[in-house]
């Protein structure tokens, strides 16, 4: 959608916040994942900043977290066009489904990699 005008003007700002806003809104209203994987950053990230010795290890143990939320709603963006698209069943549509599943999934070994090999490695 490509507007006319200045694009730092707050008002403008404030629609892109609000729309964010809605997505989280409909992420949590309508995605169990989403809830889920929102949950593991409430637990999660406190636990990396307090467990992580010094700022690189905080990063690390608290970005892939993030990131899991972060392609969580790509994921879920992904499902909501494919379903719009194409209600019935299609070869391709349930491959592009399982595919944003699929680099979840990678994300979450990723976050428990990092967490084994940093907590693993304080003595």
């Amino acid at each position: 959608m490509a507007g006319s005008g200045f694009r730092g003007d707050p008002r403008q700002l404030w629609r892109a916040f609000q729309w964010t806003m809605q997505g989280f809104a409909a992420a949590w209203r309508h995605e169990a994942s989403f809830r889920l994987e929102a949950m593991l950053v409430v637990v999660v990230c406190p636990l990396g900043w307090w467990l992580g010795r010094g700022p690189l290890e905080q990063l690390a143990l608290m970005v892939p977290v993030l990131l899991v939320l972060a392609v969580e709603l790509l994921n879920s963006a992904i499902e909501a066009v494919v379903d719009k698209a194409s209600p019935e069943f299609h070869e391709l549509a349930g491959r592009a489904k399982d595919m944003g599943s699929a680099a979840v999934f990678v994300l979450l070994l990723i976050t428990v990699l990092s967490w084994v090999l940093i907590l693993t490695g304080h003595h």
